[in-house]
C-alpha cells in the first residue's frame, strides 16, 4: 500500500509481507516432509512385499524340495529301522512284539495308516482285519500239571499236556502237528504270516511259537524264517526298497513322502524308486518300460525289413534292391518283380517285363506298407535324437578329468581369477540337463503316439501340445549345446579378459537351461499329463541333482526291547505249554529283490505355474 509521500511501503505492508513469506515456507517445508515420509512409507511398503514375494517362492521351493527324503538302510541298520517302527505301535496299542509285526506286516509297514484306520474302524475291527488275536482275561484250557491227555484234532493222536500249544485264538494242536504246519509255510514261502490250522481261522501264528517249535528240529528253517522276518521290513514295505545295483550292495533305501522320486544309494547308483530302473525322468515308469522294450525288441528289425526288402518267391529269402530297374535277381538264381513280389523271367525292358504284369492297385496291401514305413521313420527320429544325446552324455563324462586339468593350471598361474567354482557347476548342469533332454525324447514318442493316448487328445489339441513341448525342447536343445562348447574351451590358455567372459557365459547358460527344465517339467505335469485319464506320473525335477540318501537315524532302546521282548515270549510260552525261548540271533541276508511295483492309481496334485522343482 502506497503512502502519499511516495511510492515506498510502509512498515505495516512490509510486516505483513514477511509474515506470508513464513508461512509459505512453514507449508512448502511441511509438504515436503510429508512426502518425503509417503515416499519412505511406499518404498518399505514395496520392499516389504518384494520380501514377501520373495520368501514365498523360497518356501515353494522348500516344499518341493521337501516332497521325498531318502535315507540308507545297511544290514546293520535294517534291524533298528525295524524295531523302531515296531516300537511306535506297541506303545501306541499296548501290543506284544509278534502282535505289532503282524499289524504292520498286513498294512505294509504303514505306521500312519495303522494310526489313521485305527479312528476309523476302531481297535477290533482293525485287529481282526490283519489276523491279530488278542483276547484279554484270557482262560487257561490246558494245565501242564494235568494227567489227562488230550486227544489232538489233526492226528488223533492222545499226547501229554506239555506237547500241546494252544494259540492266541484258542485253538489247541499237538506241537508235532504244528510243527509240521509251520515247515510247510515257511518252504513256500508264507513265513511272514503264518495263519493258525482251524478252519476260517483268520489269526496270525505266534511268532515266538513258531521259532520255538521249528529250531527244535530245523535249525536251519528256523534260521530262514528269522530271515524272512526281518526281510519283511523291506519286501512287504512301500516305503523301502532294495538297491537293484549289480553285485548287490546290500542296502535299502527308504523314502520317506511322495515315492515318485528318484534317489541315489551310497554306493554311488542312481535309479527310479518305483520301477528300480535307471533314472528316466521326464519319462513315467510305463513310458520308459515300453521304451525299452521297444529298444531292444527285434521288431523294430523287422519292419526295417518289411520296407526296406520283399522276399525271394522261390528261396523266401529277403532281397535288397540295390538298383533301379524293377527287375531283380535272388541269389539263388530266381528272379522276380520287385513291384510285385512275383516270379518272372529275366528278359525286360526299362519299362516292363516280358510275360508279366502287375499294374493293379492293391489298396489294402499300400495302405499297410506305408503305415509301417511311417511308424518306422518316427522311431528312427526319435531313437537317433535320444542315442545321439545319450551317446554325448558318455563323451561329455570325460570333460571331468581334462577339466580338472585345466582348473589347475588355471589356479597356479599369474592370474586375477582365482576361483573357477563355475567350471565344476557348469559341468554338473551341463550333466543333469542332457540327461533330461535325451530322456525327453521317449517322453515325446509315447506322449504324441498312438501306443497309449489315442483317444485321450483330438488331433487339435494334440498338435497344439506338441508344438507347445517341442519348443522348449529345441530351446533346451540349443542352449544346452552352447554351455557344452564354452565348457570345452581351453580357458587354461586365455586371459583374464578372455576367462571372465567365459565364466560370464557360462553362468548366464546355466541360469537358462535350470529355468526351460523347470519349464519344461511343469508343462509336463500341469499341460500334457494332468488332464489325461490314464495315470503317468513323474520325478519332480531337482535343480541341484540327485542328493545321495543319507544313513538312517534309529533312536530306540535295544536292551529294553530286549527284555520286554524276552519277558513276554516267555509268560506266552509257560501259559501255553511250551519250553522257554532261548538266545537267538537276528542276521541280516540280502538274498532278494522287490517285485517291481504296480503303478498307482492316485495322481499327483497339479503344481501352481509360479513353483519349480528343485
Amino acid at each position: 500500500m502506497a503512502s502519499d509521500d511516495g511510492d515506498f511501503p510502509s512498515s505495516s505492508d512490509l510486516e505483513e509481507e514477511e509474515e506470508d513469506e513464513k508461512e509459505d515456507c512453514y507449508f512448502s517445508h511441511l509438504e515436503e516432509e510429508v512426502d518425503e515420509k509417503e515416499d519412505c512409507y511406499l518404498s518399505d511398503r514395496e520392499e516389504a512385499f518384494e520380501e514377501t514375494a520373495l520368501q514365498v517362492i523360497e518356501d515353494g521351493a522348500e516344499e518341493d524340495c521337501l516332497l521325498s527324503v531318502s535315507s540308507v538302510i545297511t544290514k546293520d541298520s535294517l534291524l533298528g529301522a525295524q524295531k523302531e517302527d515296531l516300537r511306535k505301535v506297541m506303545d501306541l496299542l499296548c501290543l506284544r512284539e509278534n502282535h505289532a509285526r503282524t499289524l504292520l506286516i498286513h498294512f505294509r509297514w504303514d505306521v500312519e495308516r495303522i494310526f489313521e484306520l485305527l479312528d476309523q474302524k476302531g481297535r477290533e475291527r482293525l485287529f481282526s482285519d490283519a489276523g491279530v488275536a488278542v483276547v484279554e482275561n484270557k482262560v487257561r484250557t490246558l494245565s501242564s500239571t494235568s494227567l489227562n491227555l488230550f486227544t489232538c484234532n489233526i492226528c488223533f493222536e492222545e499226547v501229554p499236556p506239555n506237547g500241546v500249544t494252544e494259540m492266541d485264538c484258542g485253538h489247541c494242536y499237538c506241537n508235532e502237528c504244528w510243527t509240521g504246519h509251520f515247515i510247510v509255510k515257511i518252504n513256500d514261502g508264507l513265513s511272514r504270516c503264518i495263519k493258525c490250522m482251524a478252519p476260517k481261522c483268520n489269526a496270525v501264528c505266534d511268532e515266538a511259537v513258531v521259532r520255538n517249535l521249528v529250531s527244535a528240529k530245523h535249525p536251519d528253517i528256523a534260521d530262514r524264517f528269522e530271515r524272512f522276518l526281518l526281510e519283511s521290513y523291506i519286501e512287504d514295505n512301500n516305503n523301502v526298497k532294495w538297491c537293484p545295483s549289480v553285485p548287490h550292495c546290500g542296502n535299502a533305501i527308504h523314502v520317506k513322502g511322495d515315492t515318485y522320486c528318484e534317489v541315489e544309494c551310497t554306493c554311488g547308483l542312481q535309479f527310479c524308486f518305483r520301477c528300480l530302473s535307471e533314472a528316466h525322468s521326464p519319462c513315467s515308469c510305463l513310458m520308459w518300460e515300453f521304451w525299452i522294450r521297444k529298444c531292444q525288441d527285434e521288431s523294430e528289425t523287422v519292419k526295417w525289413i518289411t520296407v526296406n526288402t520283399k522276399p525271394c518267391p522261390h528261396c523266401h529269402k529277403h532281397v535288397e534292391k540295390n538298383g533301379g530297374c524293377n527287375l531283380v535277381a535272388c541269389i539263388c538264381g530266381q528272379a522276380f518283380c520287385w513291384l510285385c513280389g512275383g516270379a518272372t523271367g529275366r528278359e525286360h525292358t526299362w519299362s516292363s517285363i516280358r510275360g508279366h504284369s502287375c499294374g493293379r492297385f492293391v489298396e489294402d496291401q499300400a495302405k499297410k506298407t506305408e503305415k509301417t514305413r511311417r511308424d518306422l521313420y518316427r522311431y528312427m527320429h526319435y531313437y537317433n535324437r535320444y542315442k545321439a544325446h545319450m551317446d554325448s552324455l558318455k563323451q561329455e563324462s570325460n570333460l571331468k578329468e581334462t577339466t580338472q586339468g585345466k582348473i589347475f593350471i588355471s589356479e597356479n598361474k599369474e592370474s586375477s581369477v582365482k576361483d573357477f567354482s563355475w567350471v565344476t557347476n557348469g559341468l554338473n548342469r551341463l550333466f543333469r540337463s542332457r540327461r533330461v533332454l535325451s530322456y525327453s525324447y521317449p517322453f515325446a514318442f509315447y506322449m504324441f503316439g498312438d501306443e497309449l493316448f489315442k483317444d485321450e487328445m483330438t488331433p487339435k489339441d494334440k498338435e497344439m501340445k506338441q508344438n507347445l513341448f517341442e519348443d522348449q525342447q529345441q530351446q533346451l536343445e540349443s542352449n544346452v549345446e552352447r554351455l557344452s562348447s564354452f565348457l570345452e574351451k581351453n580357458f587354461h590358455d586365455f586371459s583374464d579378459d578372455e576367462v571372465m567372459d567365459t565364466m560370464r557365459h557360462v553362468i548366464n547358460l546355466c541360469g537358462v537351461v535350470d529355468k526351460i527344465c523347470k519349464q519344461m517339467y511343469q508343462c509336463i505335469e500341469n499341460e500334457l499329463l494332468y488332464p489325461l485319464r490314464a495315470t503317468h506320473n513323474i520325478a519332480p525335477y531337482k535343480s541341484k541333482g540327485l542328493e545321495r540318501a543319507s544313513e538312517l537315524s534309529i533312536c530306540w532302546d535295544a536292551n529294553q526291547m530286549v527284555k520286554s521282548n524276552c519277558a513276554q515270549s516267555e509268560s506266552t510260552l509257560d501259559r501255553d505249554g511250551g519250553t522257554k525261548l532261548g538266545k537267538h540271533s537276528i542276521v541280516p541276508h540280502v538274498s532278494s529283490r522287490p517285485d517291481e511295483s504296480s503303478h498307482s492309481s492316485h495322481k499327483r496334485r497339479r503344481r501352481g505355474a509360479h513353483r519349480g522343482y528343485y
